[in-house]
Order: structure tokens, then C-alpha cells, then sequence
């Protein structure tokens, strides 16, 4: 099913999302109406609670192909960045309205606590209910794997809510069947523990969503390839200052500086990066803008103070790096200008830091003055 529908969408995403939509639909329809006569006829609140998730499953998937569909939307005046972001919301709906389902299925669960009612026992509840977990196995594995083929998250959020189905229906079907052997009515129970699951999952999806809308920070996967990438070309000395802008699937936006020798041809270097850029644009469909950042190789005194600072940077915090070293010689000062790169957890604050790094630069340089800018981390561990 898998390759059928990537076949059928031809590889593109949007289709990708829109043609599993349609078929998770399809079949939370009919799994809520079987579901739902069984759990009427039977008299069991676990039953009908589990009908009422499917059917806020087959809503969210129509909110999923609707989210598919409107991020698929070029760019355009008012959004020059794309409408991805909009399969963002719409994973985030999706997971509201599991969260709230959650809620609901807990309220009535309550009251069926409070004034419990018998509940039937038959052979067709347990085939609706196997079949119902092997068919929600089924979705899971389906987006799990569609999820992973077109990296979306609104994929991934709908396979794990088709496995936390399945765990809720195997739950309502033990209870089923213990309520038979012993005659002990935990229907309500059983409900109430089912509800309090599916509302918790919505908790976490919702968590899961909101990240990439706030902004987090990038995968270390794609930090690296973009800092190997930059460091591969010929002539690239180092690569700092490096920001991942996340504006929806298929729409990242990076930019970063290209440490190069000073010495160098400028318009070389310039064309360097010129290419590089546009290997990243045709090979990854990312647009990345280089910065040119000439530094000096051929003076073993600079070279010599690069180390030295670089060592102290590091006795504060191993993650802690330098760039941008340049002196500046004046009739009674030299100016030691250089930028550190602090880790986001570091427990010493930018001025601390700052203040710190600069005494010691300065006394092991007596007549210099450290001017140091701090700058933040914002792919993670510091990686440059």
C-alpha cells in the first residue's frame, strides 16, 4: 500500500498526505459505525467511547489532507516563504481534538462509574473489536512508514494515534472478556483508564506540534550535512554562525559563515561560495546564503593567539569555541576583537562569560583589550 500510494502520488508529498487521508477516513468511518452498533447494542460505555475515537480520528484525518492541501500552496506577496507551516496547524488540530476526545470519553466514563449498567457480552464484539485492532495496526504502520518517506510530522502524529488505538480497543477487549469470566463490571473503569490515555497522547502530540511553529532547534543530522557540505569545498577554512530557519516540510532556510583565507583571491572565494550555494539549492532544495569571512592564515602570531584564546574558551566549557580573532595595534593598546559561541545550556551568562574570557586574555596578553561578542547557539551543543 505503501509504494502504491507513493506510485499513485507520484511522489509528491501533498498527494502523498492527501491519498492516506482518504483511506485512514474510510476506515475510521466504518470501524465507528461497526464499533459504535456493537457498543449501543451491548450496553458497554468502553465500546462506544473507543466508536467516538475513531470518528475524532477520521476528523483529524480530514483536517490532516486539509492541512496537506493547503500547504502545498506557492508562495506568493504576502508569504514569500511558502505556506508550509500550515501542516503544522493542522497537525496541531489533529491533536486538540485527541486531547479532547480524551476529556470527553473521561466525563462520560465518570458518570457510567457512578451509576454503573450491566453490560451484554457476545462473539460479535469480539470480531469488531480484533478487527478493529488489526486494522488500526494496519494505519499505523501505513503512515509510520508514508511519515518516514516524506518526513512529515502530521504523519508520524497520525501513526501514533492509530497505535494508541490500538492499545485503548485491546484494553476495552480484555475487559470484555474478564467481565465474562469473573462477572465484575469494569466497563466504566476500563473507560475512564481509556479516556485518561487518549487524552494524555493529545497532551504530548500537542507538545510535539507546537515545537517546530516556536522554533527548535534543528536536527544535528541536517546540521551536519550543511557544516560537512560548506567544509567540503576547497579553500573553506572553518564554518560558524550557523542558523536553520524552519518555515514548513520542504522549506528550510540556512545561512552561516565561511571562514577563507585572507590571502586569497576574493573573487575566487566569492565564486566558492557562489557555488556552494547553488549546490544546495539544486541538491537539497534549500537556499543557503554564505557569509565571507577572511581570516588570516600567514601571521604565526595571530595563529599562535588563536590556539591560545581557543584553549581558554575551552577550560570554561569543552563546547565553547572562538572566531573572527583579528588584532588591531594601537600606539598603547592592541585591540583583540573576537566573537565566542555560547552553548544555549550553559549555566554562565553572556556577561559572565564575556567578563571571564576577557580577564583572562588579558592577562596572559598584558597590553591588549578584549572585545568579545557573544554569540548564542542555535543548532545545539555548539557544534561550531
Amino acid at each position: 500500500m505503501v509504494e502504491w500510494i507513493v506510485k499513485r502520488a507520484q511522489g509528491d508529498r501533498a498527494r502523498v498526505g492527501t491519498l492516506a487521508g482518504m483511506v485512514c477516513i474510510v476506515a475510521n468511518v466504518a470501524l465507528c459505525a461497526a464499533k459504535g452498533a456493537i457498543g449501543v447494542v451491548s450496553g458497554s460505555v468502553s465500546i462506544v467511547a473507543d466508536a467516538m475515537n475513531n470518528l475524532s480520528d477520521a476528523s483529524s484525518n480530514i483536517v490532516s489532507v486539509l492541512g496537506f492541501k493547503l500547504a502545498s500552496k506557492p508562495a506568493d506577496p504576502e508569504h514569500p516563504y511558502g505556506h508550509g507551516r500550515y501542516e503544522y496547524l493542522s497537525g496541531l488540530v489533529v491533536a486538540a481534538l485527541v486531547l479532547l476526545i480524551g476529556v470527553e470519553l473521561v466525563k462520560s466514563s465518570v458518570e457510567r462509574v457512578i451509576h454503573p449498567e450491566p453490560v451484554e457480552f457476545s462473539l460479535a464484539l469480539v470480531a469488531v473489536l480484533v478487527l478493529s485492532m488489526v486494522v488500526k495496526l494496519w494505519m499505523a504502520t501505513l503512515n509510520q512508514k508514508l511519515g518516514d518517506r516524506v518526513e512529515s510530522e502530521t504523519l508520524h502524529a497520525t501513526a501514533q494515534d492509530s497505535k494508541n488505538d490500538v492499545l485503548a480497543t485491546g484494553a476495552v477487549l480484555a475487559c470484555a472478556i474478564v467481565s465474562q469470566v469473573t462477572h465484575i463490571n469494569l466497563d466504566a473503569w476500563v473507560g475512564l483508564a481509556v479516556g485518561a490515555y487518549i487524552g494524555w497522547s493529545g497532551f504530548e502530540l500537542i507538545q510535539d506540534t507546537v515545537s517546530p511553529l516556536l522554533g527548535q532547534t534543528p536536527d544535528p543530522k541536517l546540521v551536519k550535512h550543511i557544516r560537512d557540505k560548506i567544509m567540503s569545498y576547497p579553500g573553506v577554512l572553518g564554518v560558524h554562525d550557523l542558523m536553520v530557519h524552519d518555515y514548513g516540510p520542504g522549506r528550510k532556510f540556512a545561512s552561516a559563515h565561511a571562514e577563507m583565507a585572507a590571502e586569497a583571491s576574493p573573487l575566487e572565494s566569492h565564486d566558492t561560495l557562489d557555488n556552494i550555494e547553488q549546490a544546495f539549492r539544486n541538491e537539497d532544495g534549500m537556499i543557503v546564503t554564505l557569509h565571507y569571512d577572511p581570516i588570516v592564515t600567514d601571521d604565526p602570531k595571530v595563529a599562535d593567539m588563536r590556539l591560545r584564546i581557543n584553549a581558554m574558551a575551552k577550560q570554561i566549557d569543552g563546547r565553547i569555541s572562538i572566531h573572527d580573532l583579528r588584532c588591531v595595534p594601537g600606539p598603547t593598546h592592541t585591540n583583540v576583537i573576537f566573537d565566542c559561541v555560547r552553548p544555549s545550556d550553559l549555566t554562565m551568562g553572556a556577561d559572565d562569560l564575556r567578563r571571564t574570557l576577557a580577564q583572562q586574555v588579558e592577562s596572559e596578553y598584558p597590553k591588549s583589550i578584549a572585545k568579545i561578542t557573544v554569540d548564542e547557539d542555535y543548532v545545539g551543543a555548539a557544534r561550531e
